[in-house]
């Protein structure tokens, strides 16, 4: 079972190298369909996986100056408060004893389909908008991202849901956190994007995950192992990710979502 972990943080890290994403989206759904691991388990243990493997991008793109702090604070305000309380519930309601496997699971599917539907509908959905320009709806929205105290407002909002969602199933820090930032914050370079999504991530991942390490929700054999596989997977995965076209992999990626959340819910 061992090597099956390696293998498994292996593939993911892989993926992550190639794609920039589907940590939590690839790895949650495999420990609890592939390795039959409860489901509170696997969500507390891939939070700390997620927060160890994205670390290190926070020091690369911090060297290069292209986080952009304010924006972070912002995120964190919402997402950090809004991950303690979901916590607090969660150890309220006895979460450690498997009794909640169903709200877990589909948190995870729901959280899923977002995340693939982010993946493959981000640039359509910016193109709606460039063509509707002058519709109440979409100048309400263009409205929204220029001033300054609502767009603060909607990212501390933003924040909030993502804190809920990355709690409950590990998934939507990544994906669904750079297309809110892309809408909100258009003037941001895409490496600022990046960098800025990456930068929320890990605070987020590891007081998310040390809070269910806190309720007894975390396999720490489980995810050594996980780490083993994934490091070198990333570096592999970095390099193979130039030679194959980042449209393509993310479209497979967003399909393989889509399946997984679809059968969480069913």
């Amino acid at each position: 079972m061992e090597w099956g972990f390696l293998a498994a943080g292996l593939f993911v890290g892989i993926m992550v190298g190639m794609t920039g994403v589907g940590g939590g989206s690839l790895m949650t759904p495999i420990l609890i369909f592939g390795f039959g691991i409860q489901p509170v388990i696997a969500v507390g243990t891939d939070l700390l996986f997620a927060a160890i493997t994205k670390a290190g991008g926070i020091w690369a793109y911090w060297r290069h100056s292209v986080v952009v702090w304010p924006v972070v604070v912002k995120l964190a305000a919402g997402s950090i408060p809004a991950t303690l309380l979901t916590l607090w519930y969660l150890s309220q309601a006895g979460i450690e004893d498997g009794s909640h496997n169903e709200l877990i699971t589909n948190a995870l599917g729901v959280a899923l389909i977002l995340t693939s539907s982010a993946l493959l509908l981000k640039n359509w959905l910016g193109g709606i908008l460039q063509a509707r320009a002058g519709h109440p709806i979409v100048n309400a929205l263009y409205k929204l991202r220029e001033d300054e105290q609502h767009k603060t407002l909607a990212t501390i909002i933003t924040g909030a849901v993502i804190g809920v969602m990355v709690t409950l199933s590990s998934v939507g820090a990544g994906a669904l956190g750079a297309v809110a930032l892309l809408f909100l914050y258009p003037r941001m370079k895409g490496v600022e994007i990046v960098a800025t999504d990456i930068a929320h991530a890990v605070p987020l991942t590891a007081v998310a995950g040390l809070g269910h390490s806190a309720v007894g929700t975390v396999n720490w054999e489980l995810l050594g192992w996980l780490l083993m596989g994934s490091l070198p997977g990333i570096y592999i995965g970095s390099h193979l990710g130039v030679r194959i076209p980042d449209k393509l992999m993310r479209t497979v990626l967003a399909i393989i979502l889509i399946a997984v959340g679809v059968k969480c819910l069913l």
